[in-house]
């Protein structure tokens, strides 16, 4: 007789503080997952196969995964369970559950009184960089030298005493790099502490998708509408420093 498949499909429970409620951004787009809350504990279930064993589950502090067997918790590996199912529980998706805040926003440069307090963590991913930011004295000494080509596919505009040169492939000029994710720009090496509220960022401080949000390791935001880019060439780089001379 053929084995009833559905005999083997597991269902994942887990538990963990109300107090590190915070943490569970890093899983908040993961719709199929339930949430409920009792007194001192959050539940979770609905955990896939692949979600059960993710990094960003093994990331959570005091996260507590249970197998379900016949009504009882087990804890992944354990033959003696740990404790009765939860019932008269309230469950609503995680992403329902959930509420997403956000701060005041910073709409000048980084680090003055008003900021975003985001997250950037180091990651150990790699993302193929599409912009710099160059001090214009070091912008200026190499540019001039470069030919005609290599600036075409380049745009560029500045930012206070700097430029911020965007398109590949990048002009070997010294400077801090950054790759794209949904429109921000982020250093190199680094990305959200809680990936998945890059989109939500985007839909709040870029609606009109008509900018970049270029970033700084702290957490702090520039806005960076498109049109302030124009096309990089030697001509166009000394009027625009000729002008900022003057001023």
């Amino acid at each position: 007789m053929a084995e009833n498949s559905s005999n083997n499909i597991k269902e994942f429970w887990a538990e963990l503080p109300r107090t590190d409620e915070d943490f569970l951004g890093s899983i908040r787009d993961w719709k199929n997952v339930q949430m409920a809350v009792d007194d001192e504990s959050i539940w979770l279930k609905g955990f896939t196969n692949e979600q059960a064993v993710s990094s960003e589950i093994h990331q959570l502090p005091n996260f507590l995964l249970y197998e379900l067997r016949d009504g009882l918790l087990f804890k992944k590996g354990a033959l003696v369970p740990s404790k009765k199912m939860r019932t008269a529980l309230l469950w609503m998706p995680i992403d329902k559950a959930l509420r997403l805040t956000f701060p005041i926003s910073n709409n000048n440069y980084f680090g003055i009184n008003e900021k975003v307090q985001m997250k950037l963590k180091e990651s150990n991913e790699e993302y193929p960089v599409i912009a710099m930011l160059c001090t214009i004295a070091d912008s200026k000494a190499n540019i001039v030298a470069l030919p005609k080509f290599r600036l075409e596919k380049i745009e560029w505009t500045l930012i206070g005493d700097k430029a911020l040169f965007l398109g590949t492939p990048l002009l070997s000029l010294p400077g801090k790099t950054y790759w794209t994710k949904d429109g921000h720009l982020l250093p190199s090496g680094f990305d959200f502490e809680f990936k998945n509220l890059s989109i939500p960022l985007q839909n709040k401080y870029n609606k009109e998708f008509d900018g970049w949000l270029l970033w700084d390791e702290n957490g702090h935001y520039l806005s960076i509408r498109k049109t302030d880019f124009r096309p990089l060439s030697v001509s166009s780089f000394r009027l625009t420093e000729k002008s900022r001379e003057w001023n």
